[in-house]
Formats: structure tokens, sequence, C-alpha cells
């Protein structure tokens, strides 16, 4: 047993016998940016038992992809977890009674929905034709939260609030202190105004809506650097924009809009050709009072008309702060009030894909 296997074995969110008839229904978890094995906390036990209870002559089982470091390109995360799928899967048919016996949920988290999109993808373009089965038996890609199309540029505006705040701040007190910190305080050289910082490189290539919101970002952070932002507050200013900046760096393609309507129309084409159940449930915050007039997402949304438009479905949060706060903590009943919805229909749409692939039919059952 390889020592990744052995690692998933213990750190799999449930254990227990498995059923000598039957399905073997195998949900697999995948975290995001910065996750960890705690990210999905209770819920895939949550989701095992309504499963349990839901589909009968079926034994379901949690599974988390052990934690693993998102840095890097995107190809080597799909290779690894591939290749740590295969032998799980392999594994798990063994025990249950012999090959194609298992069918697998992918749950991926923000930047994890990306991945098990991916991974989908690779094993489906794996085949030694399009008629062959597909194996392992992948019967839907669960997306929470995923970004498929982009980060909603109010998650950029909203992160650079206390930024900008603390870089006014800063340029008020601090224009001195880097003077005589060069050692040309006599002559008092004005500070560089911020028009003349010039623009990231890597800015050219972003969607024009990205570019604005890095500017607005960039430009108030770095004018306040240049008087002296970084003595002051620094940690906090830091804070209010890693989140959001750290994630373009994981996964570049984020920014290149014709990558990810390519992905996205792979997806809705799995579910209409090979009956792999597609959903992402993103965040919804509604307006809040002294907070937000507006509705917010942390996901760009497709057009409702389009043909992923009906695979996005709402998962509705009232209590967070902000569109970050409800991304990573929507899976914890007390910074998500819709937490126990949110399993229900996670639920709802596995159900729809379990009885599919038992008819061997592509057409969705509804509940």
């Amino acid at each position: 047993m390889s020592s990744r296997t052995g690692s998933a074995r213990s750190r799999g969110a449930t254990r227990f016998s498995v059923m000598a008839s039957g399905d073997l229904l195998l949900l697999v978890f995948v975290h995001g940016f910065k996750g960890t094995d705690k990210t999905f906390g209770d819920f895939p036990d949550r989701l095992r038992h309504i499963l349990s209870e839901t589909i009968p002559d079926s034994a379901v089982e949690s599974v988390i992809f052990p934690a693993y470091e998102t840095k890097g390109e995107l190809n080597e995360a799909v290779v690894r977890f591939s290749d740590w799928l295969t032998t799980l899967t392999v594994e798990k048919e063994v025990a249950h009674g012999g090959a194609g016996k298992a069918k697998i949920v992918l749950c991926g988290h923000s930047m994890g929905g990306i991945l098990t999109a991916d991974t989908l993808q690779e094993f489906v373009n794996g085949r030694p034709d399009a008629d062959a089965p597909l194996w392992p038996k992948i019967v839907a890609c669960i997306a929470f939260d995923t970004p498929y199309l982009g980060l909603n540029p109010n998650v950029f505006k909203d992160s650079a609030t206390k930024a900008i705040e603390y870089a006014k701040a800063a340029s008020s007190v601090g224009a001195g202190f880097l003077g005589a910190l060069s050692g040309i305080a006599a002559s008092r050289t004005p500070s560089p105004q911020p028009q003349k910082q010039q623009q990231p490189a890597a800015a050219s290539g972003w969607p024009s809506w990205a570019g604005s919101a890095a500017a607005a970002v960039g430009g108030a952070v770095l004018a306040g650097a240049a008087a002296g932002a970084t003595y002051y507050k620094r940690e906090e200013l830091a804070v209010s924009f890693t989140w959001a900046t750290d994630h373009m760096k994981y996964v570049g393609n984020l920014w290149d809009a014709a990558a990810l309507n390519k992905r996205l129309e792979k997806l809705v084409a799995s579910e209409e050709k090979e009956g792999i159940v597609f959903r992402n449930f993103y965040t919804f915050l509604p307006p809040t009072p002294m907070i937000s007039n507006a509705e917010r997402t942390f996901c760009v949304l497709p057009r409702k008309s389009s043909p992923a438009g009906s695979r996005f479905i709402m998962a509705r949060n009232g209590i967070a702060a902000n569109e970050v706060d409800a991304h990573t903590g929507m899976f914890s009943a007390k910074t998500n009030d819709g937490y126990y919805d949110l399993g229900l229909e996670a639920a709802k749409a596995i159900r729809s894909a379990v009885f599919a692939a038992r008819e061997g039919s592509n057409n969705l059952i509804e509940f």
C-alpha cells in the first residue's frame, strides 16, 4: 500500500463495513486554496448519512483527499489526484467484490472544483474510444463555490476597503519617515504620485474587470506603501487582500476567459453526453443593511439562459459579513445559516446521478 493511500485511510471522513451487494458510493472531497483536511468539517459525514438513508441497497463512504500544497502548476495537481483516485478505487472495488462496483462522486470546494473538473476530463479523454465505459465510474462532479468563470470583482473591491483606509492613514503620517530612513530627509523630496506607479506586467492579460479591480487595489496600496505603509499597520494591510491575490498565483488561467469557458463547456457536455451530473453550489449573500445594498457572490455566474446557468445552484448565507467569509465558512452551521439546506440540495443532485447511472440512462431523475 502506498503511503498516500495509507494517509487517505487515516484521514477519510468516515469508514464502516461494506455491504456484500449493491452499490458502493464513494464521495471524494477535495479542498481548495489553502484548505486542509478539516475544511469540510462534519459536512462529508452529514452528506454520507443523508444518502445512506435515501439510496436503497447502497453503501456510502466519504473520503477526503489528503491535504495538498495549493501552489505550482494545476496540471501537476491533476496528475497527483488522478493517481490517488485510481489507487483508492482499485482498493475499494477489490474489497467490495470486483471492478466497476464503485460509483464516484467528486466534491470540490473552491479551487478543488477546478482540480476535480480537470481530473474528470483526463479520465474521459483517456479512454481508448468514446464508446468505452468510463473508469473510475464518476457519476457526478459536485462543486462548492468554485469560480469556474473567475472571481467576482466585488471580492477585490470589498477586500481592498480596509487596505485603502490603512494606506490613506499611512500617507498622512509616514511621508517624512521614509525620507529620513533613506538619508535624504533634509531634501524633503516629494513622494512619488500614485499615478506614476507602474502596473504589474501580468495585469495586461486579465479580463477588463480584473484589471480595473487590481488597479483599485494596487493603486491605493502602492500609494500608501510609497508613503510608509510598509511600516504602518503592515500586517493588517497585507491580510486585507492577500487571500484574493494568492488565489491568482495558484491558478494562472483563472484570468484566461477562453480556458474558463472551455472548462465549463466540457463539464456541461459531460453531463449531456456521458450522464455525469454537474452542479456548482455558489454562495449568495442577500442585501444587508449598513453593509451592502446589493446581492453578492464570490463567483462570477453564467447567464441564466446559458447551458451552465441551470447547473449553478444558489447557496444562501445570511450571516456572513462578506464574500470571502461566506466562501470559507460554507461548511459550518455557525458561519452559514444555509448549511443544512446545502446538504439536502447536494444530496438531491447526487441521488439523481446514482439512480440515472443505475438505469443506464442519461435522463436525470428529479425529486
